[in-house]
């Protein structure tokens, strides 16, 4: 769930009475990305599900690629948690690469609403993208809210499982420090915009997150803010951008991607690079106050009026200064 710039939109009607509808017809819409696959847009956020870039190819650029495989032994178990499973996208591309590397996953999974999930797999388009094991697995995540990839009929991944924790995800991140505090491998951090649910993207909803993580683990989100930066920076973790996978000098002005954080330096090569000077100055702006919300519980307008009131106070440069000194307008 990323930006709005999204691609062609097309409204859909209200549930089964369309081909492409959105569960219950009640503010998602269907867009198809530019690299042909199909994603959705919310009309509460106000933004799309995926970049205009595809909803296929962020999965892989964003998520998978940056993940680095490679450097899990054949048979190795990943602990994986997923914030903001919408459509699957991040899920079903994690499995599919790591089965061909011979891992299995320990999936958790943090989502509020089901309705993306179940629209994606009742469409063709976005099935015809996914191996037949990969759809039993979302299929059961779907109708059960759990998968066991050794159950007969259940896909070819024994001992690949995954569980769905509906419901606020602040609200359930103790649950998860207390099973998996300092063991996990990857965190795919894909909820919507902090401009837009702030909630997902506060110091303190880092801090745990940061908590999950074992030492070589690391968290992977398409956001490139720098309150998001600064909040991953506070909770303890080194950082390094995501780029394409090309081998070229970054200017100092260049952005990137998103994010990759981890309790260790991160590699600075193949898809993971060194923040350029435009993206540490951006860290020593205003921009760089983090979202707070210390009891878990505020609303994202009180959560967004307190980061506008600190910002007002800050001594740090302006957000707009930076911007003129680097051309951007």
């Amino acid at each position: 769930m990323t930006w709005p710039a999204c691609g062609a939109e097309t409204a859909v009607e209200s549930a089964g009475t369309g081909p492409g509808a959105a569960p219950g017809g009640d503010g998602l819409r269907l867009r198809v990305t530019a690299d042909g696959s199909p994603s959705l847009w919310s009309e509460r956020f106000g933004e799309g599900f995926h970049s205009s870039q595809g909803a296929l190819a962020e999965a892989r650029s964003k998520f998978v690629q940056p993940a680095q495989l490679e450097r899990f032994a054949p048979g190795r178990l990943l602990r994986v948690v997923d914030v903001g499973v919408g459509l699957g996208y991040n899920t079903a591309a994690l499995l599919e690469a790591a089965r061909s590397r011979g891992l299995r996953l320990q999936w958790w999974g943090l989502e509020n609403d089901p309705r993306p999930l179940a629209w994606a797999l009742a469409e063709p388009g976005y099935r015809s993208l996914w191996q037949p094991a990969t759809l039993r697995l979302l299929e059961q995540l779907r109708d059960h809210g759990q998968w066991h990839g050794g159950d007969p009929g259940g896909g070819n991944d024994p001992g690949c499982e995954g569980r769905w924790l509906p419901g606020d995800a602040r609200h359930r991140l103790p649950q998860l420090l207390q099973e998996l505090a300092g063991c996990c491998d990857l965190i795919l951090h894909d909820a919507f915009s902090p401009g837009r649910c702030p909630e997902l993207w506060s110091l303190e909803f880092l801090q745990g997150l940061a908590r999950l993580l074992a030492p070589h683990g690391r968290l992977l989100t398409y956001c490139s803010a720098a309150a998001v930066r600064q909040g991953l920076r506070l909770a303890g973790l080194e950082l390094a951008a995501i780029q394409e996978l090309i081998p070229a000098a970054v200017p100092a002005g260049a952005w990137s991607l998103g994010t990759a954080a981890s309790p260790e330096p991160l590699p600075q090569a193949g898809p993971l690079r060194e923040l350029s000077s435009l993206e540490w100055e951006h860290l020593a702006s205003r921009a760089a106050e983090p979202y707070r919300d210390p009891h878990g519980t505020a609303a994202a307008a009180e959560i967004l009026a307190a980061r506008r009131q600190a910002q007002a106070s800050s001594a740090a440069e302006s957000s707009s200064a930076w911007r003129r000194r680097w051309g951007l307008g």
